[in-house]
């Protein structure tokens, strides 16, 4: 097959991503699907897994119940009709990772997902420690399955090897990247042992040039916050994602901005996807003064109505929830606030917690929100383990900004919108120099 062939049966599969998907595997969370740090785990909302429900209030349930006595009698059928006419040998354990997937897949929720035991073994590895990846963020479109480059950083494996934000990851490997569960394909197939390589094919730019690059994978360290003074006493934070140390980095660069006699700051949340909801919570209590806001900083709902509230009282973060259990690690102590004008860049993808974030600034009007439309993530999907080595992942509630506003499927809209330049958008790397939107996000600054 020629490379023309090729790349129309990868779009002939774009097409039919949907059915596709029933079979090889459903999206993961985050941005557009998923987003995944290649090189640093993202996890996204509050933790990846919970245990298992206890018995109780089961939730009011569907107003259809599955006929699972005639779904077996049916199923006994189709195996019969197997068993007599298949001319190939099947696998039983295939067939039955099909069957929950498939159940998994009916239930029309783009995020859900069934991992056989392999998979779950795969997705659960340890991601605190160190592993060696190739420096690129991508984002899985839930609709598709196409897996693109979202940020390529500095001096990192990807960087050197000539990916560029946009690119397209076609195959890894031999493997398809289209379709299979993101953080599978990052895990199994792009990280590796140190000084070994990866071959994997982009497609890039609107004629889909099928580009070939050799990664090396080296350990990446890429730090969740970065922060320096602009000129004019402005500061500068850009926060990548919302790990669990996140917060305490996002405090220490607003201290050492603050000791260097910062007068205003932007923070920049572009194409950040997310992360752990609690990190959210501190970095929004860490900024907002509580003088100027009812408390609440955000709170979940689930389809009975029930969740937890984050919210702010007497210089503490409290959580108060519906299931009758204390939230560990509640009330922390936040005695901190900045009363300073603050701008925050934000563009499409910009999801989940970054959202929540910045929605919660602009709600209480303490920050100008400067960009583009966000992307609009504002659910929670959690792993549940099934206690036999498998799990499945499912949307088990939405998020609420302050005022009571769901951003799912809507986003934050900025106070002033502007686009990233389009001789910028294809740098790997854009220089804060020559960057547009952080250039109007200072002048919205200065205009205050």
């Amino acid at each position: 097959m020629d490379n023309g062939e090729a790349r129309n049966k990868f779009w002939k599969g774009v097409l039919v991503g949907a059915l596709i998907m029933a079979f090889v595997g459903l999206i993961v969370v985050g941005i557009s699907a998923g987003m995944f740090l290649i090189g640093r785990a993202v996890i996204d909302n509050q933790a990846l897994v919970q245990e298992e429900q206890t018995d109780g209030d089961a939730g009011s349930g569907s107003a259809a119940q599955l006929d699972l006595e005639a779904i077996g009698d049916k199923m006994e059928y189709i195996q019969g009709v197997v068993d007599e006419y298949f001319l190939y040998d099947e696998d039983p354990q295939k067939i039955e990772d099909g069957i929950y997937t498939g159940l998994m897949y009916g239930l029309d929720d783009p995020y859900a997902g069934y991992y056989n035991e392999d998979n779950f073994e795969s997705l659960m590895e340890d991601t605190s420690g160190e592993y060696c990846g190739i420096g690129a963020m991508v984002q899985q479109n839930v609709t598709t399955g196409i897996v693109t480059v979202v940020r390529v950083f500095k001096d990192a494996p990807a960087y050197e090897a000539g990916m560029l934000p946009g690119d397209i990851l076609y195959k890894v490997g031999d493997v398809s990247a289209t379709g299979k569960d993101l953080d599978l394909l990052v895990k199994e197939d792009i990280r590796g042992e140190e000084g070994t390589f990866v071959d994997i094919t982009v497609l890039r730019g609107e004629a889909s040039e099928e580009v070939e690059l050799r990664v090396e994978r080296r350990h990446v360290e890429v730090p969740s916050v970065e922060h320096q003074m602009l000129e004019n006493k402005i500061g500068y934070i850009y926060v990548m994602q919302f790990d669990a140390v996140t917060s305490g980095q996002f405090a220490d660069a607003v201290d050492d901005l603050e000791e260097q006699g910062m007068e205003k700051l932007v923070i920049d949340m572009r194409d950040n996807p997310g992360g752990v909801l609690d990190t959210a919570v501190e970095m929004m209590a860490y900024v907002l003064p509580e003088d100027q806001m009812d408390g609440v900083l955000i709170y979940t709902e689930d389809k009975d109505g029930k969740g937890e509230h984050f919210y702010s009282e007497n210089g503490q973060i409290c959580v108060k929830n519906d299931y009758g259990y204390r939230s560990p690690g509640y009330p922390k102590l936040d005695g901190h606030e900045l009363d300073i004008p603050i701008a925050v860049l934000v563009n499409g993808n910009s999801a989940s917690a970054s959202e929540l974030f910045t929605g919660a600034l602009q709600a209480y009007g303490a920050a100008t929100v400067v960009g583009t439309q966000t992307f609009g993530k504002g659910i929670v999907q959690n792993v549940i383990p099934l206690g036999d080595g498998t799990a499945i992942k499912l949307t088990t509630s939405r998020y609420y900004i302050p005022g009571g506003v769901c951003i799912h499927e809507v986003g934050v809209t900025p106070d002033v919108v502007v686009d990233l330049d389009e001789d910028l958008k294809d740098q790997a790397v854009v220089e804060l120099s020559e960057d547009n939107q952080l250039a109007a996000a200072i002048e919205a600054l200065n205009g205050k």
